[in-house]
């Protein structure tokens, strides 16, 4: 049955293209170092679940080391500006419709296998149905953008190395961040939170709670740059034990605009690093927190409407 280890295996192809593209550039001095930290991340991505716990924790600490001697990477070859125009000339609207797949087939596909059965045989993991199509998909786009555009066949290979190294060790950022807030999940903070809050805020007042919880989420995704740390924190020392058991509230629901209240803070904080600082630096904007800036109003309009709807819709 396909399941979260197809998914592992299919994201651990762009850093081991990448990984593999850096070899063959043998102009490339540094290419070693480059080709190491992403052979790593795609070690961990691809086969990490079968691997001892130590060989990851080995892997990981290589892939930081590695990042804080500096990768260095040589600026790969693109397509020259005059054959951009001529293909967008050429194309028109067309150059759309690979992007366009990739929603397009994820929802064809979760629509007709709901469950994950095909002809009455279990294919898919149910719990992971859209996940599945959503890379069955994005490996179709790449074919079709490929074919649709007549580039050579190392254009994904050599495109995905520009842009990773672009972004840098920050595109790891959010899975190591997230398994960080399993390990704090793990190691108790959560209830160490919920202590702390629960003995200064009144949560015995419903809408004092959800604040908290929606407010906490967006904090701590700020200090820990992701929201998928802060959930596990947050969820467990507020919205379980307060929000879903003493006040009865609806799981999914609150949980749903709980994240959404931690993606928040990911507009406001420059620990998302591959989010908010990147870009700054693609678009070489004078104001490297200009992104963040123009982010603000968004994220604490949304941050409230949360806490709205979740004290209005999340309760019977």
């Amino acid at each position: 049955m396909i399941g979260l280890d197809f998914l592992g295996i299919v994201a651990g192809l762009l850093p081991a293209g990448v990984a593999l593209h850096h070899i063959i550039t043998r102009r490339d001095a540094a290419r070693w170092r480059s080709a190491a930290f992403w052979a790593a991340f795609a070690v961990t991505l691809a086969i990490g679940p079968w691997l001892p716990d130590l060989v990851n924790g080995l892997l990981v600490l290589g892939m930081v080391a590695l990042a804080a001697m500096g990768l260095k990477p040589q600026p790969v070859a693109s397509s020259d500006e005059a054959h951009k125009l001529r293909s967008a000339a050429r194309l028109g609207w067309r150059l759309l419709l690979p992007a366009l797949c990739i929603p397009t087939i994820t929802l064809a596909g979760t629509l007709l296998m709901p469950d994950g059965r095909l002809a009455g045989r279990p294919i898919i993991d149910p719990k992971q149905v859209t996940l599945v199509w959503l890379a069955v998909a994005t490996l179709i786009s790449i074919g079709f953008a490929a074919g649709l555009t007549r580039a050579p066949r190392s254009a994904p290979a050599a495109e995905a190395r520009r842009l990773s190294d672009t972004i840098g060790w920050a595109m790891a950022l959010p899975q190591m961040l997230a398994a960080l807030g399993g390990i704090f999940a793990l190691a108790g903070v959560g209830k160490m939170v919920a202590t702390g809050i629960t003995s200064t805020l009144p949560l015995d007042a419903r809408f004092m709670a959800v604040i908290a919880y929606c407010v906490g989420m967006a904090l701590f995704t700020i200090i820990m740059g992701n929201a998928f740390a802060a959930f596990p924190i947050m969820t467990v020392g507020i919205a379980i034990p307060i929000l879903i058991h003493q006040f009865g509230g609806n799981p999914p629901t609150i949980v749903a605009l709980g994240m959404l209240s931690g993606f928040c803070g990911t507009l406001l904080t420059p620990m998302a690093a591959n989010f908010n600082i990147v870009p700054a630096a693609l678009l070489e904007l004078r104001d490297r927190h200009g992104v963040i800036r123009a982010q603000a109003p968004t994220a604490f309009i949304i941050l409230c409407f949360n806490i709205i709807a979740m004290a209005w819709c999340a309760f019977p």
